[in-house]
């Protein structure tokens, strides 16, 4: 199995290391339930307003010829990072259901 690229960007402050080992572990996860997958790319960062979830994470997935994209806020980085890899992990399931007709 290859290993995928796995990029993170903290957009206005440094995210530290536990929190960028935590999306790698996630993103690689989900990369075992498709070998088509590259590399994935997040964005974390801090909405403005006075929400309390305002921790916004964007993954996508670099998948040959569709990626895949998900956009999920929550209270802490982790949340919005379970809540995104959920949100992807579906569209996955969708996809292969869609391509192989499982």
């Amino acid at each position: 199995m290859s290993t995928i690229k796995v990029t993170v960007q903290s957009i206005h402050f440094t995210a530290d290391q536990k929190l960028t080992d935590f999306i790698d572990e996630r993103c690689r996860k989900l990369a075992k339930m498709s070998e088509n997958i590259i590399g994935a790319e997040s964005t974390l960062k801090l909405d403005n307003d006075s929400k309390l979830e305002n921790k916004v994470v964007e993954i996508k997935l670099l998948i040959p010829g569709n990626d895949l994209f998900a956009k999920k806020n929550a209270r802490t980085f982790e949340d919005a990072v379970d809540k995104t890899v959920e949100a992807l992990r579906r569209q996955l399931k969708k996809r292969k259901e869609k391509v192989w007709g499982v």
